[in-house]
């Protein structure tokens, strides 16, 4: 009973990466053009992101910081 769950467990691991291995046959991988802009997108994307969230941390900030200095 043990030798055939082993066997049975090689063959489904031989499937699985002969599986992989013609799945990554099917990947279309960027060309050295394509690969530098959408770099460049993807860093300027997280410097416009980054600095949307500091002037909004700076806003609630100074919203706080004013709401919590009133006295009544």
């Amino acid at each position: 009973m043990g030798d055939s769950a082993k066997s049975g467990g090689a063959s489904r691991i031989t499937k699985f990466w002969n599986g992989v291995k013609s799945e990554f046959k099917k990947i279309t991988w960027p060309d050295k053009d394509d690969l530098i802009k959408q770099s460049i997108a993807v860093v300027i994307i997280s410097v416009v992101i980054g600095a949307i969230i500091t002037v909004l941390d700076f806003g609630l900030q100074y919203g706080v910081d004013f709401l919590t200095t009133l006295s009544f």
